[in-house]
């Protein structure tokens, strides 16, 4: 009978011990689900954020002609022919500032 008592409790712990693992489960999954959530939303926020605070692209109507400028803006290619910086600062020398609309700057004595 010892044998059927301990078969018996041995059933009654097993049993006992999946209602706890199946309730215990369902809130922890429930709860890194949570987490995960708040997580991911924190992320997309920031990078929405991120995106938002970037400076927008403006057109470029006023440029002063310099060796050391990234790229001459159209509108001064288009008006002085010279499709250089180089071409554009020897022509009217560094620090001449063009603006679209208005006449060009004198050219630079050589």
């Amino acid at each position: 009978m010892a044998r059927s008592n301990g078969a018996s409790i041995d059933a009654i712990i097993q049993e006992t011990a999946n209602r706890v693992v199946e309730r215990v489960s369902g809130l922890i999954a429930r709860q890194v689900g949570d987490l995960v959530n708040q997580r991911l939303r924190a992320e997309l926020g920031k990078s929405a954020v991120t995106r938002r605070a970037a400076p927008a692209r403006r057109e470029i109507t006023r440029w002063v002609a310099d060796a050391r400028a990234r790229r001459v803006p159209t509108f001064v290619i288009e008006a002085t022919g010279l499709d250089t910086k180089k071409k554009i600062v020897a022509k009217y020398g560094a620090g001449a500032a063009f603006e679209r609309g208005k006449p060009l700057p004198r050219v630079a004595k050589a």
